[in-house]
């Protein structure tokens, strides 16, 4: 047992770090699948999964199996020197995403820095556009990560206060509008960069039909449809892409989180080469991108994540998951939605009160927007354990 208590470490971590984070109070110490304890010994279902990073749960097994084989070859090379592994994510990550090529990042916001980089400057050599003149079109409320490039085109005031002067070239229009998108694009637009569902904005989910359009439009005035899945991708929604809801394929794939099954940061785009070759050697890098450790992290998530048929998994537990939230009686609850393990509850009223209940219960949730419960436990949860789960929360919200 950890001699030290939470308290003591809450009250380290907060006198030395900087508060732009607000942690709920509760030190997760170790962790296993979908449960974690604290140093005290008690025992939480995790129903945030690291904001999806921890599609595979704790400490997948084979997971940690393969990262300690890795540990044990070599590390890091960075992109100096070829690595033996990277070639192998590669094919790997075409083969998932149905793309011929992917450049490697560590982070969601650098595979996003990344894709805008990539449409800018295919928008100059392929499109026509004079440097400096393009235009990204993005939406209302979007979360896609915390560079200054990217809090430039956030409608978020906490995430922009204070912070500019923002970088140019960005245009916000509503989301779940393809009217809206269709008006604002000129002939200097070169990308749609969106959320199939937006994440952090709630769970929020387009209307059906929505995505189709957008893919028929971005085609029609030749820009290039980007995909931030980041949250979504890899089985989260009860498909392998949250794209494939509506059978429609961006021209790149914004990915990470999971793609490091809950061990390494690990990023990338993919996409197709008429796209990904206007880089050359120098235009853009990363010391740890595509790292062989983060490599063979990924090849190993992936392989587990199709065979083992996650996006099926997450469908079918997800479903069963909202069909007993659905019976919780509590008037201040308005709606419950998702796709697969991607839960959102909104409440009429402020859901941080019901937060904080849930975790003394024994349940790790955390409500984006004030009004939203995200419920997304990892996809290997048992049914046993939502059954568990649900009993905690239906005690905690039963009115």
């Amino acid at each position: 047992m950890n001699m030290i208590s939470s308290q003591q470490i809450i009250e380290k971590t907060l006198r030395l770090g900087a508060h732009n984070y607000h942690p709920k109070e509760v030190v997760v110490e170790r962790a296993e699948g979908a449960i974690v304890y604290d140093p005290e010994g008690r025992r939480y279902f995790d129903m945030l999964s690291a904001y999806s990073a921890l599609n595979f749960g704790h400490r997948h097994p084979e997971i940690v199996a393969e990262a300690k084989n890795q540990l044990d070859k070599v590390t890091l090379t960075s992109r100096a020197f070829h690595n033996a592994v990277l070639g192998d994510f590669f094919e790997k990550l075409c083969e998932v995403t149905g793309k011929n090529m992917i450049l490697p990042m560590n982070t969601g916001a650098e595979a996003v820095e990344t894709a805008m980089k990539t449409a800018r400057r295919w928008g100059v050599e392929k499109k026509g556009v004079a440097d400096g003149e393009q235009e990204i079109i993005v939406c209302e409320n979007n979360f896609h990560g915390r560079t200054i490039t990217i809090i430039s085109m956030s409608t978020d005031p906490s995430a922009r206060r204070a912070y500019g002067p923002f970088t140019p070239g960005f245009k916000v229009i509503k989301y779940g509008d393809e009217l809206a998108l269709e008006a604002a694009i000129t002939e200097n637009t070169v990308a749609f960069l969106m959320e199939p569902i937006q994440g952090e904005a709630g769970v929020l989910i387009p209307p059906e039909g929505y995505l189709r359009a957008v893919r028929e439009i971005c085609t029609k005035h030749n820009i290039l449809f980007i995909a931030d899945e980041v949250q979504t991708g890899f089985a989260r929604t009860g498909k392998m892409f949250a794209c494939q809801h509506e059978n429609v394929v961006p021209d790149i794939y914004v990915l990470g989180k999971a793609l490091g099954g809950g061990i390494m940061p690990i990023s990338a785009i993919a996409a197709d080469k008429d796209i990904l070759q206007v880089f050359e050697p120098g235009s853009h890098g990363s010391t740890f991108g595509g790292n062989p450790l983060a490599c063979a992290v990924a090849i190993k998530s992936l392989e587990i994540l199709e065979r083992d048929n996650y996006a099926e998994m997450s469908a079918q537990k997800g479903a069963y998951f909202v069909d007993k939230l659905r019976q919780i009686k509590n008037d201040e609850i308005m709606e419950i939605r998702g796709k697969g393990l991607l839960i959102g509850m909104e409440f009429s009223c402020d859901a941080a009160p019901y937060v904080k209940k849930l975790i003394s219960a024994g349940v790790l949730a955390k409500e984006t927007h004030e009004h939203t419960i995200r419920l997304a436990p990892p996809i290997i949860i048992t049914y046993e354990q939502i059954d568990e789960a649900y009993a905690i929360i239906s005690q905690v919200l039963n009115k």
